[in-house]
C-alpha cells in the first residue's frame, strides 16, 4: 500500500521538471495539478512562467491536461488561459478524473505523467493507474486547513518510505528543502 504513495521523481517545482527526461521515458501526456503546482493556492492570475512552461511542453510534443480538485470556474479560467483541457472537481485520488484525462490526452497510463504537489491526491491517484508520478514542492504555504493537516501525514509517509529505502535521500532532501523556503 505504501508503494502507492511513492513518487517516481521529485522536483523543487513544476518549472524545474526535466521534460527531456520525461520524453526519454516515453512520456507523451502530462496531467497537471493546479493549486500550488501551476499557481499558488487562491491566486487568480495566470503566471507568465506557467504560460511559458505549458507552451514549451506543447512545443516539445507533450499533450497537457489540468486535473484539479478546484471548482469549475477556477479550472476553466486557467485551462482557457493555458490553452489546454481541464477537469474540475476531480475528487483526487479517485480514478475517474485520471481516466478522463487519459481520454482527453489520447495517451495510455504508461506514457502519461501526473505532476502535482500532494502525495495523497496526485501521487496516489497516478500510481493507482500505473502512471509516472512526479511530486513537486508546493508553491506556497497558503493552503486550506485540511490540506495543512494532510501535509503532516504526507511528511510521515515520505519519511517512512525513505527509511524503507523506497524514497531516495536526494528526493527526500528535495521535498524537505521546501521547509527551509517557507
Amino acid at each position: 500500500m505504501l508503494r502507492l504513495l511513492k513518487p517516481d521523481a521529485c522536483y523543487p517545482s513544476l518549472y524545474e521538471v526535466d521534460l527531456d527526461g520525461l520524453s526519454r521515458k516515453g512520456i507523451r501526456g502530462l496531467i497537471l495539478d493546479l493549486d500550488n503546482t501551476i499557481v499558488e493556492y487562491a491566486n487568480a492570475s495566470v503566471p507568465d512562467r506557467a504560460v511559458a512552461w505549458v507552451r514549451e511542453a506543447l512545443d516539445r510534443g507533450f499533450r497537457v491536461c489540468i486535473t484539479s480538485n478546484a471548482v469549475t470556474g477556477r479550472v476553466a479560467a486557467f485551462s482557457e488561459a493555458l490553452g489546454v483541457p481541464g477537469i474540475a472537481n476531480a475528487v483526487k485520488p479517485a480514478s475517474w478524473p485520471f481516466r478522463r484525462a487519459l481520454k482527453l490526452l489520447g495517451t495510455a497510463p504508461r506514457e502519461t505523467a501526473v505532476i502535482g504537489d500532494q502525495v495523497f491526491t496526485d501521487v496516489l491517484g497516478g500510481n493507482r493507474l500505473g502512471m509516472f508520478t512526479v511530486l513537486v514542492n508546493p508553491l506556497s504555504t497558503a493552503e486550506m486547513v485540511t490540506t495543512r493537516l494532510v501535509r503532516l501525514l504526507e511528511r510521515r509517509a515520505l519519511a517512512y518510505l525513505r527509511r524503507k529505502g523506497l524514497l531516495s535521500d536526494a528526493d527526500w532532501r528535495t521535498r524537505e528543502g521546501r521547509r527551509a523556503h517557507g
